[in-house]
C-alpha cells in the first residue's frame, strides 16, 4: 500500500508561519497600563511603527530572494529538459555516416 508523500511545502510554510508568529508577538504591546510608559507613549508608537516597518522589509527582501530562487530552479529545469530532449532527437536521428561505415547503405 502507498503511502502519500509529504510535500515539502509544509514544512516551509510551517517555519514561515512560526516565524510570522514571533514577529507578532515581539511587536505586542503588553505593559499599556504602566504609569511610566504613559509618558512615553507617543516614542513608543513611533519605535514599534518603525520596528514593524523594518520586519516588513525583511520579509518582503526574504519574499524576493525565494522568488528569484524558484525562478532560477524553473529555468535550471527548463535548460535541463531541453538538453535531454536534444540528446534524444540526436539518438534517433538517421546518421547515414554509420550506415555508409558499416556498409548497410551505399
Amino acid at each position: 500500500m502507498m503511502q502519500p508523500r509529504r510535500s515539502p511545502l509544509y514544512p516551509f510554510l510551517f517555519a514561515l508561519i512560526s516565524l510570522h508568529l514571533q514577529f507578532l508577538s515581539g511587536l505586542a504591546d503588553n505593559n499599556t497600563s504602566d504609569s511610566k510608559k504613559e509618558n512615553k507613549d507617543v516614542s513608543a508608537h513611533v519605535s514599534s511603527g518603525s520596528a514593524g516597518l523594518k520586519i516588513l522589509i525583511v520579509f518582503v527582501g526574504v519574499l524576493a530572494v525565494i522568488a528569484f530562487g524558484v525562478f532560477l530552479f524553473k529555468l535550471w529545469q527548463r535548460k535541463k529538459r531541453e538538453e535531454q530532449h536534444a540528446r534524444l532527437l540526436k539518438l534517433f536521428e538517421d546518421d547515414d555516416e554509420l550506415e555508409v561505415e558499416l556498409g548497410m547503405r551505399d
